[in-house]
């Protein structure tokens, strides 16, 4: 079976998608007769280690993102490939490139919804222009043979939509990057604080929907000896005084260390269609305090950590407290087993595979289905 990927969501900045697709690649050359090919934007025709880069101009001030506008070279290197089935990771023109591509070759293509696109263009520009993006989504996504949410909340946006064959695909997280055993008990001396500061953290890109000021007000409510580390690119730099703030991207390993050196997460997102970062937490043996909106509810179960009303300050302060007062790496401890259950990247990608062979007939898997 040879499996094409392809997104634009791919940079050296680059989030969920990417994270995605280099852990099922890595864990696809473990499996006898698969081959898999990733097709990604770049400056220039260019192969290694079974990673296509197709040119496309630059984005101004897009942090190495690269936005495709001809379909050809995408639709032209997949004839030459000649993979068994496509699955396409943006709603883009390489998502049209893929479809053209597959009805050439006559293979079936899949498309995974991992962003909101309607509320993403609703945040940007606004939402008139959001509402007439339902049904460019709606046309889109219902000319795939399968097309994979990464949450239940996902699945059904697009079933309103009238979007059929949509199937909940949970994504994972690398267990052996984040993981316990990369606590550094020296990492508040670092920071210039207390060894008894009640450390906690949020990590991620610095844009609206992380909603940072409730994270900034929550930290203000709290006060000492509560501190909270945000880290990440574009975070801000006006902050209380139990702030302290990493502004620029870290590799996983840091971001690993800085996790499973803190004692909670704070994830104030009300709009994720994932939240891969609470499961990085959970992966590095400390709970969540979370916003009760968006998938964070599908992830974050009670035994894990808590929820609390979205966009309330308040509330998750309020949240920690009660948190810390429970028993907070009991709580860790069984995030880590929890994500070890369920979000292990060979079950996701044992989940995927089961999928591929469903839409190409090759074996009469039992896959759960939504709607």
């Amino acid at each position: 079976m040879h499996i094409a990927d392809m997104t634009m969501f791919y940079a050296p900045a680059s989030g969920g998608v990417r994270t995605y697709l280099e852990a099922k690649h890595r864990r696809l050359q473990l499996y006898s007769g698969v081959r898999h090919s990733i097709l990604v934007p770049g400056s220039s025709y260019q192969q290694h280690a079974g990673i296509y880069e197709v040119p496309a101009p630059a984005l101004p001030f897009g942090k190495g993102y690269r936005f495709p506008i001809r379909r050809g070279p995408w639709r032209n290197l997949l004839r030459s490939l000649r993979p068994d089935l496509i699955e396409v990771g943006d709603p883009y023109m390489t998502a049209w490139a893929a479809l053209d591509a597959g009805r050439r070759l006559d293979i079936p293509v899949i498309g995974f919804y991992h962003s909101d696109l309607p509320l993403l263009v609703s945040n940007r520009i606004g939402g008139w222009l959001g509402t007439n993006m339902n049904g460019y989504v709606s046309r889109l996504y219902g000319s795939f043979d399968r097309v994979l949410a990464p949450s239940q909340v996902m699945a059904d946006k697009l079933t309103a939509l009238r979007v059929r064959n949509v199937y909940v695909q949970p994504l994972g997280v690398d267990l052996e990057t984040f993981s316990p055993t990369r606590r550094d008990v020296h990492l508040r001396r670092e920071l210039g604080l207390e060894d008894d500061c009640r450390l906690l953290i949020f990590a991620g890109r610095g844009s609206r929907e992380k909603n940072l000021h409730v994270l900034l007000e929550t930290a203000r409510i709290l006060g000492r000896p509560y501190h909270l580390l945000l880290v990440g690119s574009s975070m801000p730099h006006r902050v209380p005084d139990n702030v302290t703030v990493i502004d620029q991207f870290c590799p996983a390993s840091e971001v690993a260390r800085l996790l499973a050196s803190s004692d909670m997460l704070l994830h104030a997102g009300n709009q994720e269609t994932f939240g891969l970062v609470a499961l990085e937490a959970m992966a590095s043996g400390i709970p969540v305090v979370a916003a009760r909106a968006g998938a964070l509810p599908e992830l974050v179960p009670p035994h894990t950590g808590r929820l609390c009303r979205p966009l309330d300050a308040r509330s998750m302060a309020l949240t920690v407290q009660e948190l810390f007062e429970d028993d907070p790496q009991r709580l860790g401890r069984q995030a880590r087993q929890h994500v070890e259950a369920h979000h292990a990247w060979d079950a996701v990608v044992a989940g995927l595979l089961a999928h591929y062979h469903a839409v190409l007939g090759t074996a009469d898997l039992p896959v759960a289905v939504h709607g």
